[in-house]
């Protein structure tokens, strides 16, 4: 294992740790991380290991949305400046520069077969990256994309309006009028989100979210067109316990497998397993390795 530091499209440094496997290879798996967390899980250690094993690499980086506070550096004109970011900040379509800063640097390394695996927000942020690189027609990055791994794909915005029990609007209302008074980086009210959140943040995920908001669970008339233009195999799972989904694991399963198109799609559901997969991990990496 070796820590590696690469600089973002947007001149942002990030930090990750490469596991690499004892036998020399050509083929990665990069792990992004989800809301809140970092690559230091205890679940990465196990998904490395195993992975290792099998002659595959394994790359977990923090992105620029780690844990919930961070300053991140950030080279302008050739100077370092503090950029604070962290869940509670970041917004979320920056994640393409974090995610394809993280392929460039393996592919620099000399891996030319890609697996690209998030966790519950890291899914939306890796589904958002691969339709954006699509439209810009940058085959030079989807030639080395080999397949896409989703564990826990959340519904944000359905989730939100659900936990709030009707305080949605008058939250949406709040965050507007802080954006109409250039108080984005404010906080919202604590009772806002799970976590301290930003105006800017808040905005992203529920209003100005048209290029995220494609989990649509409970919408039978959406086309998870972002989904179907994923053309490498797909592979997607879900717990069944303490899981952030408002439906029946067995029907969101069925549901999803009538509107994903793709020939060599896995969708499914990890037996007792929670939103963290704790405890279930060798279980997971198990069927991600069969899906490989």
């Amino acid at each position: 294992m070796k820590k590696i530091s690469f600089i973002t499209g947007d001149n942002i440094k990030l930090d990750g740790l490469l596991y690499e496997s004892n036998i020399s290879t050509n083929e990665v798996v990069i792990s992004v991380h989800g809301m809140g967390s970092n690559c230091f899980k205890k679940r990465e250690d196990i998904l490395a290991s195993e992975i290792t094993k099998n002659n595959i690499s394994y790359f977990c980086f923090n992105n620029r949305g780690h844990d919930l506070t961070v300053f991140v550096d950030k080279y302008i004109d050739g100077k370092r400046r503090k950029i604070i970011f962290g869940t509670s900040y970041e917004d979320v379509l920056d994640s393409y520069y974090d995610i394809t800063g993280a392929i460039k640097s393996m592919m620099n390394i000399g891996y030319e077969k890609i697996h690209l695996q998030g966790h519950s927000l890291g899914c939306t942020k890796i589904v958002y990256t691969y339709n954006r690189l699509k439209n810009d027609n940058n085959s030079e990055i989807l030639s080395k994309i080999k397949s896409i791994i989703l564990l826990s794909l959340v519904d944000i915005p359905a989730t939100q309006k659900y936990s709030l029990n009707g305080k949605f609007d008058k939250m949406i209302e709040y965050a507007m009028q802080k954006e109409n008074d250039n108080k984005l980086t404010e906080l919202m009210p604590e009772d806002a989100f799970m976590h301290p959140i930003s105006v800017k943040t808040y905005l992203r995920y529920f209003k100005y979210n048209e290029k995220i908001n494609f989990s649509r669970f409970g919408d039978t008339s959406y086309n998870f067109e972002e989904l179907n233009n994923i053309t490498v195999p797909l592979f997607i799972r879900w717990g069944n316990v303490k899981e952030m989904i408002l439906q029946d694991v067995k029907e969101l399963i069925e549901f999803m497998n009538s509107k994903i198109n793709n020939i060599h799609k896995d969708i499914g559901y990890i037996d007792g397993a929670n939103h963290s997969y704790e405890g279930k991990e060798l279980i997971v990496v198990n069927e991600i390795l069969k899906f490989i």
